[in-house]
């Protein structure tokens, strides 16, 4: 067997491993790699102009294809720029490889030119890491990370090689199934537990599906059986901020999001709920509000593949520690076997009904300035038909799209859940686009998340992908204005995004069409204008300055005391302060 350098032995790992795409950026601890790159024609390296983009690139790649999302970078900066995207990868469950440089094995430890401790500053916000000393054990370390990265769980692994290890020689012939020795996520529901959840789900007058992003980390499958179980069975179903699109979005089953800017139904409805069954989420912080007040009344059936995650905040009744998508098709096979009828839920329904009532997404529609819930609303009125992909930045504007853009389907949602990453939206778009590459990929961003990865811009520009951007331009940035406007008496302490640029030029500049809408009266035109171009568009959509995102649970608050309208704000509010929501 030939010997081949481990720059050679890592890019036929990855071949094997059915890699297209690597984001990434080149520095001296990687060039052996670059060059291995460099001459073979399989896998397509997309050059980012920051590392953090890289992650996100990947990042929205592997939540838009299901495939896992590749990352090369270099030591030191290099690996630190990638924290970021790592950290937001872990707490997102994205499955993603990133590969970094490292000074030569001789010189760790000497405070060499570019050198950090990868391994040590990645050890928290990782599934796993590796520092490869030995270039015979680089092509089976590939293979097992992107088996970690991909099982159970999906999360990020890091692969730390040093420069010295990319140039000596090894024989590589890729291995077989991987067996961990340690590593072995258990994927198949308990059968008795699965029994014991389909009994409880029969008895239930009052039950609710709460759905994560666990459900579509388990493929499109999952997503399908979801409905199935629902349509059986009769029950309605939230979601949290990563689960949307698992069950469409017009389905009269569908209570919208639930949490702290969630609907009034979802929220009630888990607290009146008498059996709660969560599908791949994990009861965070942004769901249950105040702990000791969150659904006091309900059973709890959890089911996750993450053994951590169960009892982790919230204590349950049914712990089922499973893939989702087995669990999901292990229940209805079960409640088909005893032939159960769907239950009659009618006076659960005319519950929910009454708290629809409330019109809790409903706002204060202006002739003079652009609300920007319409604007959301305006854009998937007129993108809706062709199922666009849409990412985000991370405030207002984030949670304005998740309320008002209806998902109909999985993969069509990327946003930053866990984490919150400011400037995670444009390179996802990018990604994704990349992965998807014939279909419609919009950011929806705020003018202060869009500049913390802007020159993005330049990436999309090279690479020719026709990614929109759809700026809510309040100049503020908002989510922080909006807790300093309630909860500061109004002491907006450098939340005014002061010398914007003209993002139209901006746009210009880096070959992009730039579109400005200021009127309620150009919005649908200036949509209509972004999709009829056939390259990249920013939009820059002035919307209301002051426009407050609601509903809200405030910080500290039971997930039933929610905040439905500015007219509900209380507190040591001053007079000026309460004028402004």
């Amino acid at each position: 067997m030939v010997e081949k350098s481990g720059a050679e032995i890592l890019v036929e790992a990855l071949v094997d491993l059915g890699v297209e795409l690597v984001f990434g950026y080149p520095g001296g601890a990687v060039l052996p790699i670059y060059d291995a790159l460099f001459k073979q024609s399989k896998i397509r390296h997309i050059l980012v102009r920051h590392e953090q983009a890289a992650t996100h690139a990947a990042e929205g790649y592997a939540r838009s294809t299901g495939k896992p999302g590749v990352v090369l970078v270099t030591s030191g900066p290099g690996a630190t720029n990638a924290v970021t995207g790592i950290t937001d990868a872990l707490l997102d469950s994205i499955p993603m490889v990133v590969i970094t440089g490292q000074v030569p094995t001789g010189l760790i430890g000497t405070d060499a030119f570019q050198e950090a401790d990868t391994v040590g500053i990645t050890s928290h916000c990782t599934k796993h890491n590796y520092l490869v000393k030995d270039p015979e054990r680089l092509g089976s370390v590939v293979h097992e990370a992107f088996h970690i990265a991909t099982s159970g769980r999906p999360g990020p692994v890091v692969i730390d090689i040093p420069k010295d290890v990319q140039v000596a020689t090894a024989r590589y012939s890729a291995p077989g199934p991987i067996q961990h020795k340690t590593y072995r996520p258990q994927v198949e529901p308990d059968a008795a537990a699965i029994e014991a959840a389909v009994e409880m789900l029969a008895a239930a007058e009052r039950p609710v599906f709460y759905t994560g992003g666990g459900i579509i980390n388990s493929g499109p499958e999952a997503s399908q059986l979801l409905r199935e179980l629902v349509a059986i069975t009769g029950a309605p179903v939230t979601s949290t901020l990563m689960g949307l699109g698992a069950l469409p979005a017009s389905s009269d089953k569908w209570l919208g999001m639930l949490g702290m800017h969630g609907t009034y139904e979802a929220n009630l409805a888990m607290n009146q709920a008498d059996l709660i069954v969560c599908l791949g989420a994990r009861f965070d912080d942004r769901v249950t509000g105040r702990l000791d007040a969150f659904s006091p009344h309900s059973r709890k059936i959890h089911v996750d593949i993450d053994r951590s995650s169960v009892n982790k905040n919230v204590r349950v009744d049914l712990p089922i520690v499973a893939d989702c998508g087995r669990a999901l098709a292990a229940m209805i096979q079960l409640w088909k076997a005893r032939a159960y009828p769907t239950p009659d839920l009618t006076e659960w329904f005319a519950r929910i009904a009454g708290w629809r009532a409330k019109q809790c997404l409903d706002f204060e529609d202006r002739a003079d300035e652009i609300m920007p819930q319409r604007a959301i609303r305006a854009l998937y009125e007129a993108t809706k038909d062709r199922a666009p992909i849409i990412s985000t930045e991370v405030g207002q504007h984030q949670m304005w799209a998740a309320q008002h853009f209806g998902f109909e389907a999985p993969n069509k949602w990327l946003t930053s859940g866990g984490l919150g990453t400011m400037g995670y939206g444009l390179p996802a778009a990018i990604g994704a686009q990349l992965g998807e590459p014939d279909a419609l990929v919009i950011d929806i961003a705020g003018e202060a998340s869009i500049q913390m990865n802007i020159q993005e811009l330049a990436t999309a520009t090279q690479y020719r992908l026709p990614v929109k951007i759809f700026i809510l331009n309040n100049e503020y940035m908002g989510m922080v204005r909006q807790w300093q406007e309630l909860t500061y008496s109004g002491r907006y302490s450098e939340s005014y995004s002061e010398s914007l640029p003209d993002f139209v030029k901006l746009a210009e500049a880096y070959g992009w069409k730039g579109i400005r809408i200021e009127h309620p009266d150009d919005l649908e035109g200036g949509i209509a204008a972004m999709l009829a171009h056939d390259g990249p568009v920013v939009v820059d959509c002035r919307v209301s300055k002051l426009a407050n995102c609601f509903p809200m649970i405030p910080s500290g608050a039971a997930h039933t005391e929610m905040i439905l309208w500015a007219s509900e704000v209380s507190g040591e509010m001053d007079d000026e302060a309460k004028a402004l929501v």
